[in-house]
């Protein structure tokens, strides 16, 4: 692609194979039958694909591609890719550029080394990959990416990318089924509409090359707080200064290129934190587009000299970064199901599709934790500057005012003092939000769809959107059994929506989620309190759980175990690393930079006294470094034998209970004790950057 282009409109999607140049490269019959694929969710007939895959290719090396690959999102939770070239013999020394429908539609990869728990035996290497058609192909470094699902030879899935589809369409099919009881017949799909905020820091690359833990872990292990951090707010929405200025403008035009709608970027509350955020499209690209948002911050950063961090605590003591995934639902005719109406069947229907959301996070709250619970996210949840662990929504006090009218069955008073019968004839105009945000919510509704703040920033939005998609779809099921069943329509939802709110009236709460009495309040209501990985884990294999994912074709209880069986593997595997990592750093850097420093102390002690100097201020320096650096050296060596006594296993509770109580709790430990003897030592001594010169160094 010519790099001068910089006409916007131009610019946007010229590297996605869209719909616009597949209506331009395809014959119309290909066209329609592609089309079809997509609305009826059939498969594509042979000679179809072919087609397909040639306009493709030929469209792909006009802009200059050599190689294609299936693109797929295995339980890494980072994308995995294989290329191969278009090159195929044609006669002794010449080729011919090809890509075939079933080069195309399906690949096979070497799924030895993903993740599986226990999903295929571990002496199989075989791994299947299937074009998705509804995200769209793009060309990235001279490379067609062609969008896939992931599964085993035998069938189950190995990615988030399949129980993300299946999710969708369960909730497409129990939403029509809501909509078609208020009488609309125009609306053929229900679609999940997702805008992800994604937080990251950006710091030099030269600081990131002299932190092993950083390279190793994605995050310090140690690291005194700076002398300025967010106290001042400063940074928030600041001046954005010129080379981060000059690295989103590179980032902004990757990104238009490959169709995502990047839209809004700023300075975020930490120094060096930064957001950026997109124009809201349907879950699936949304995904597609944020893995691939994730990568490109990532390059684009390299090519300017500096490292984009996505782990969501990359610095103890400073706000963290978190991806505030923004969840709404939208009909093909472009109707809001989360937007408030203008007449009282409009309300009637919002206040249902809020019932059913409300009814969902209440029942199932334990796999809403669930899904956004790994080590880095442990780090951040709960710790006063993210959402607590105690899974609650906010609605605001004009929505809450209406549900408790609804409950107690009395008039309700809006801002204007207008009295206002509630129900479903005179349903009143339910006013969008007119509260101030609460930044401190979990699920805050705001105005016309609900903002899920817990998802931490390195993570994939598949598996949050997939549960929010199921338990709504779940939900919808239920009301719509019981409406297509009654001969008094108007009488059965009205009690619907009464007994709905008023049993499921704990879930809302819309005040301090730091408050430390929340905490209290909540276990009042019964409200669960999963603070960690550890402690969220066996929702997965939570019978009612299982029963709703099968029950929806979404995960069969097989998948279910082994993603409960992956994330505590996964859990035991960086808490090992990250120890592993602190240990070497203290052995080869730390301990040895800190007892230099003493010796010089000493040194410096035994000049003093030797002409009667005083030397009492040496001497306390001294002896707290050697009280310090001994603690360390003991405590080193106390995490080196827990970690030689280790499980075997990692793919089980107790395992990773050891890993959380036993195996970081003394790497904790040490990182305070370094913490304390960085302050004490001389700066030309201390062998690592310190935060103050990590996050001011941009």
């Amino acid at each position: 692609m010519d790099e001068k282009v910089k006409n916007i409109p131009e610019l946007f999607g010229c590297m996605v194979f869209n719909e616009d140049k597949m209506r331009q490269c395809l014959p119309a019959n290909v066209y329609a039958a592609w089309q079809q694929c997509l609305i009826q969710g059939s498969g594509l007939d042979r000679s179809i694909a072919d087609e397909i895959a040639n306009a493709m290719k030929d469209w792909a090396i006009s802009i200059g591609a050599t190689h294609y690959t299936h693109w797929f999102q295995p339980m890494t939770g980072v994308t995995a890719e294989k290329h191969d070239s278009f090159i195929t013999p044609s006669g002794r020394d010449r080729i011919i550029m090809e890509l075939s429908g079933k080069e195309l539609s399906r690949g096979e990869a070497d799924a030895s080394s993903f993740p599986s728990g226990g999903l295929r035996a571990t002496f199989e290497a075989r791994g299947y990959t299937a074009w998705d058609p509804t995200s769209y192909a793009f060309v990235k470094d001279k490379t067609l990416y062609i969008p896939t699902i992931f599964c085993s030879y035998s069938g189950e899935t190995l990615d988030k990318k399949t129980p993300l589809l299946r999710s969708i369409s369960r909730l497409d099919q129990h939403s029509i089924r809501i909509l078609r009881l208020f009488g609309n017949t125009e609306a053929k799909h229900v679609t999940p509409q997702v805008g992800p905020e994604q937080e990251y820091f950006l710091i030099d690359k030269a600081m990131y090359n002299r932190r092993e833990d950083l390279k190793l872990c994605g995050r310090t292990l140690f690291g005194s707080r700076p002398p300025k951090g967010q106290e001042l707010d400063d940074h928030y929405y600041g001046a954005i200064r010129p080379r981060v200025a000059a690295f989103m403008h590179d980032l902004d035009e990757e990104l238009w290129k490959v169709g995502i709608f990047a839209k809004t970027e700023h300075n975020e509350v930490a120094p060096a934190q930064h957001e950026i955020a997109p124009v809201y499209t349907d879950a699936n690209t949304a995904t597609d587009h944020n893995q691939l948002t994730m990568a490109l911050l990532k390059k684009v950063a390299d090519r300017h000299g500096l490292v984009c961090l996505l782990h969501e605590k990359p610095f103890a003591g400073v706000n963290g970064s978190g991806k505030h995934d923004n969840w709404s639902l939208s009909t093909d005719t472009g109707e809001n199901l989360l937007k408030p109406g203008k007449t009282p069947s409009q309300n009637a229907q919002f206040l249902l599709f809020l019932a059913a959301f409300i009814k969902g996070v209440d029942e199932y709250q334990d796999i809403l934790r669930c899904c956004v619970s790994y080590p880095g996210n442990d780090l951040r949840l709960g710790g006063n500057e993210a959402p607590p662990a105690v899974i609650s929504i906010f609605l605001g006090d004009e929505l809450t005012a209406i549900l408790e009218s609804i409950i107690e069955g009395t008039e309700y008073v809006d801002i204007t003092k207008k009295k206002l019968e509630i129900g479903v004839d005179t349903m009143p105009e339910i006013p969008q939000d007119t509260t101030d945000r609460n930044r401190t919510s979990p699920l805050a509704f705001t105005g016309n769809k609900f903002e899920f703040r817990m998802l931490g920033s390195s993570q994939s939005i598949a598996s949050p959107n997939t549960v929010l998609n199921t338990i709504m779809a779940e939900e919808l099921s239920i009301f719509a059994d019981i409406l297509e069943h009654t001969d008094d329509f108007k009488g059965t939802l009205q009690v619907l929506l009464h007994d709905t709110f008023k049993a499921h009236q704990r879930i809302i709460f819309n005040g301090n989620g730091y408050d430390e009495s929340w905490a209290q309040e909540a276990e009042r209501r019964g409200l669960s309190n999963l603070r960690d990985t550890v402690d969220s884990m066996p929702a997965y294999i939570n019978p009612k759980n299982i029963d709703l994912f099968t029950r929806h074709g979404v995960f069969s209880e097989t998948e279910m175990y082994a993603r409960y069986g992956i994330h505590l593997e996964n859990y035991c595997k960086i808490t090992a690393i990250e120890s592993n990592t602190l240990l070497d750093m203290i052995r080869r850097h730390i301990f040895p930079a800190v007892s230099d420093y003493t010796s010089r102390l000493a040194q410096t002690v035994q000049r003093k006294q030797a002409v009667g100097a005083d030397s009492a201020a040496e001497m306390d320096l001294l002896k707290s470094l050697s009280e310090k650096n001994r603690a360390l050296y003991e405590t080193a060596q106390n995490l080196t034998r827990v970690l030689d006594a280790a499980p075997a296993s990692e793919g089980d509770i107790e395992s990773a209970r050891y890993y959380r109580d036993t195996v970081y709790a003394l790497e904790l430990k040490a990182s305070r004790l370094i913490n304390q003897l960085e302050i004490l030592t001389d700066a030309q001594c201390w062998p690592y950057p310190t935060y103050a010169d990590i996050l001011f160094s941009v």
